[in-house]
Parts: C-alpha cells; structure tokens; sequence
C-alpha cells in the first residue's frame, strides 16, 4: 500500500461510525468472528477499544491486524481503523 493509498484511507475512516466494539470482556471468539464478518462486507471498519492503558490499546491494534491478515490504516486514542482487501475485487 502505498502512501496515496493510505491517506485516502484514512480520509474515509475519519466519516465512519464504529461497527465494532470492543468491552470489558476484551477480544472474544465472538468478537473476531463479527471482525472477520465485517472486514468481508466493508474492508475498512473502525473499532472502539474500551481501555485506558495506551501500551494495551497498541498492543490489541497490532493484534487484531495480524489474526485477521489486516493493515493498521489509524489509531487515534481509544479507536482503531484496519483494512483488509476483499477477495471479490480480484
């Protein structure tokens, strides 16, 4: 991906509403299935992320694009925006 590409991204992710929402109870089977879901329906999802610990919040941001093959497009506090190219554009 290329710088162009990311900013236009990022661009995009900004005007999002949140469609996933991560609690108290953290990332659960049940999470990365609804991930998993929508990254197939929309390819850029942004996620709020219910913690107060920044290293816990970089830390579930790196997590969570490596267990679904996903880029980091931003992370702005307590919200995280990934994308992960849909195989039907192929």
């Amino acid at each position: 991906m290329n710088k162009h590409e990311l900013l236009e991204l990022r661009r995009e992710c900004h005007h999002l509403k949140p469609v996933i929402w991560l609690g108290n109870q953290g990332y659960t089977d049940a999470v990365a299935a609804e991930i998993e879901r929508a990254l197939d329906s929309h390819e850029l999802i942004k996620i709020k992320v219910n913690t107060a610990d920044k290293a816990e919040r970089d830390s579930l941001a790196n997590h969570l694009c490596e267990s679904h093959h996903a880029e980091l497009i931003q992370r702005i506090g307590q919200t995280v925006c990934i994308y992960r190219e849909s195989g039907d554009n192929e």
